[in-house]
């Protein structure tokens, strides 16, 4: 067949080569390189036929055969390209670049491959030689430029200006050089000078080619022109009325991909433009605090604190990173700024009194409660009164503070919560402080019925009152069954309030009625996450199989019930399906602290000491806020002031302890 296409059209260079290639796959090369030899003869003009002549035979003899090709075609850059590579001396190489240089002075592809061996004085030479023979060559002017000095760069520069006129590389060149000799004042100027150029010469250069510009120029360490060429052209073609939703998505664009200075530089266009938009303000700040120094943070809190001086998170946010940072007086003058701007913000007083309650300025924190009172009174400032009170044991004025706010806001549940605490758990145990606990729970339930853990809390008072000497403790379990009843009457399909009323069965020895409850619990909440967890972690080993594969059936992504089935593999000795489970339960949820806690305890019996740090850092990251166990231990008021590991710790030992003891 291939020798009927070489007898059919002889010149046709591919019929030689798929000739000569199948001999060589029969393994004859003697046949091969004759058949590609007779090509050579027929199709002189073929570059493909005798560089595959080359590639045949042996070094020395391709030499020979592509001497033979460059005579035939003195313009073939291929042949001498191959003639070059064939070569093992740097010397001939050389050479043979120079020769080829010689017939084809405007190879761009030659003169790269000739510069590419020579040192950097001789590639200074032949590259200035090149820049002549082949002027349109812009990459020959930027490596000219980057080798010579600076003042010779500018002069290279300013030709190549001349020679491309719609080169945008050349003034970008130009800019980054100015900034390499740290001339700021110059690279707004000369890129200005290029968009403008560029422009008369009707180059076409979109936004995104710009933006894409300031990236790489930010990626080859120039951020000041990679601002400059933001602030020219990060306008350009954007409607009055998209601005500040585009520049918001190109910041957010910038930086998915590390241009953190491209996406600096966007958003403080943006902001020039809207000095007083509010979330272009907290992009900014999110911008520095995750890729910026503490003095840029505070630069850009500054500024959006005198723009949006009535909008207290601004504030706020400078006054806690200098608290960190250990500057408390600065901080101090932060918040008296604040206040001027802002005289009746409860945030703003609660910050102030913050800083002088964790500085251990307690008389300071009492008297600006006691001015907030009377300025800004709201609910939240009353109760961090009280707590304040509370803290100090000052329980005579915590309650005294809790009655006045009650009176004034009779519908904030945690004033009555933390009056019915006050009452149990800090005074004496006995029966005028039950009363007075009582009290508490029930103005609060009168106002706030639908509150659940005032319900909890008055049910969990009643079931103790064995300890204030006020009845037997069988009294107490069914005054305080009641109560649930009563509760789950006036907030119907809750799970909380199941939970509760069967863990208070369950402490009471009634087991089958907690079974009983927990059967009524799901009917009414079949998809509680809480409800089904409880329920594995309650029911006898047999059943907590075929209990968990339901659990997960109804509620597939509630950490819960994950971290329920990770303790039934720990049980298991499963303990690598176990760290999943659990690594699951934090990913869903890292807001539950529980999740962490659980995760950690594991760690704690089965994990190493780097597996455990792991654990720590993660969850001091993610700073969580909830979970029944959590918020238990975090908000008693012995660790109020602890951190998140610490708390994360006292969980863990929690759960550990619990779990090596027999459940009532």
């Amino acid at each position: 067949l291939l020798k009927s296409v070489r007898d059919t059209n002889p010149k046709h260079g591919p019929g030689w080569i798929a000739a000569a290639r199948v001999e060589e796959a029969a393994g004859k090369t003697a046949q091969a390189r004759k058949l590609i030899m007779e090509g050579c003869e027929i199709c002189p003009d073929s570059e493909d036929v005798w560089l595959e002549a080359a590639r045949l035979h042996p070094p020395e003899q391709g030499k020979t055969i592509l001497a033979a090709a460059a005579r035939r075609m003195p313009t073939s850059v291929k042949i001498y390209l191959k003639a070059a590579d064939l070569e093992s001396n740097e010397g001939a190489k050389k050479a043979v670049l120079r020769k080829a240089l010689e017939a084809n002075p405007n190879s761009v592809t030659l003169w790269k491959a000739a510069i590419d061996l020579e040192d950097q004085d001789d590639a200074r030479i032949l590259l200035s030689v090149a820049v002549e023979k082949v002027p349109h060559a812009v990459e020959m002017w930027l490596a000219l430029a980057r080798l010579e000095t600076y003042e010779n760069a500018r002069k290279v520069l300013n030709q190549a200006r001349k020679h491309l006129p719609t080169e945008r590389a050349v003034w970008i060149a130009a800019a980054k050089l100015e900034e390499s000799q740290d001339h700021g004042d110059m690279v707004d100027k000369i890129i200005e000078k290029a968009v403008r150029s560029l422009d008369k010469h009707e180059a076409v250069v979109t936004r995104a080619q710009w933006l894409k510009e300031a990236e790489a120029a930010e990626a080859a360490g120039a951020p000041l022109t990679s601002a400059a060429i933001v602030k020219c052209t990060v306008g350009r073609g954007v409607d009055n009325e998209d601005r500040q939703r585009t520049w918001a998505d190109d910041a957010n664009a910038a930086l998915s991909r590390n241009a953190v200075a491209t996406a600096r530089a966007i958003l403080a266009h943006s902001l020039a433009a809207f000095p007083t938009k509010r979330s272009l303000w907290l992009q900014a700040v999110d911008l520095e605090r995750k890729h910026g120094t503490a003095s840029s943070l505070d630069e850009v809190l500054e500024a959006a604190s005198e723009r949006l001086p009535r909008t207290e998170i601004f504030w706020l946010v400078r006054a806690k990173e200098k608290w960190l940072a250990g500057e408390v007086d600065t901080s101090r003058k932060i918040l008296t700024e604040a206040f001027k701007a802002n005289p009746d913000s409860e945030p703003v007083w609660l910050a102030a009194v913050k800083l002088e309650w964790e500085t251990g300025e307690i008389e300071r924190a009492r008297v600006l409660l006691a001015r907030a009172r009377e300025r800004a009174s709201t609910a939240r400032i009353y109760m961090k009164s009280a707590l304040l009170e509370r803290e100090c044991k000052q329980f005579d004025a915590a309650l005294d503070l809790l009655e006045e706010g009650i009176r004034n806001y009779p519908t904030f549940a945690k004033m009555h919560m933390m009056g019915g605490q006050i009452c149990s758990e800090d005074l004496t145990k006995n029966r005028e402080n039950l009363d007075h606990a009582r009290k508490f729970y029930q103005r609060g339930l009168k106002s706030c019925p639908n509150n659940v853990v005032l319900w909890c809390l008055a049910a969990r008072l009643e079931e103790r009152v064995a300890e204030y000497s006020a009845g037997s403790a069988n009294a107490g379990v069914t005054k305080a069954r009641s109560l649930f009843e009563l509760a789950r009457l006036k907030n119907a399909k809750n799970p909380e309030l199941w939970v509760e009323a069967i863990r208070l069965e369950r402490r009471a020895g009634n087991d089958k009625l907690a079974i009983s409850l927990m059967a009524r619990a799901l009917q009414e909440c079949p998809s509680s996450g809480l409800l089904l967890a409880e329920n594995i972690s309650t029911s006898p080993r047999v059943e907590q199989k075929s209990k968990s594969a339901d659990a997960i059936k109804r509620c597939p992504d509630d950490p819960r019930v994950i971290s329920a089935v990770a303790a039934l593999f720990t049980a298991e000795r499963k303990y690598d399906k176990a760290r999943k489970w659990f690594e699951r339960a934090v990913v869903l949820d890292s807001d539950m602290g529980d999740s962490w806690a659980k995760l950690y305890a594991f760690e704690l019996e089965n994990g190493t000491k780097e597996t455990q740090e792991n654990v720590k850092q993660r969850c001091v990251t993610a700073d969580p806020k909830h979970g029944e166990l959590w918020c238990k231990v975090a908000k008693a008021m012995p660790n109020r002031r602890k951190s998140v590991a610490e708390n994360l710790e006292a969980v863990a030992t929690f759960i550990l302890d619990k779990s090596t003891t027999v459940p009532n």
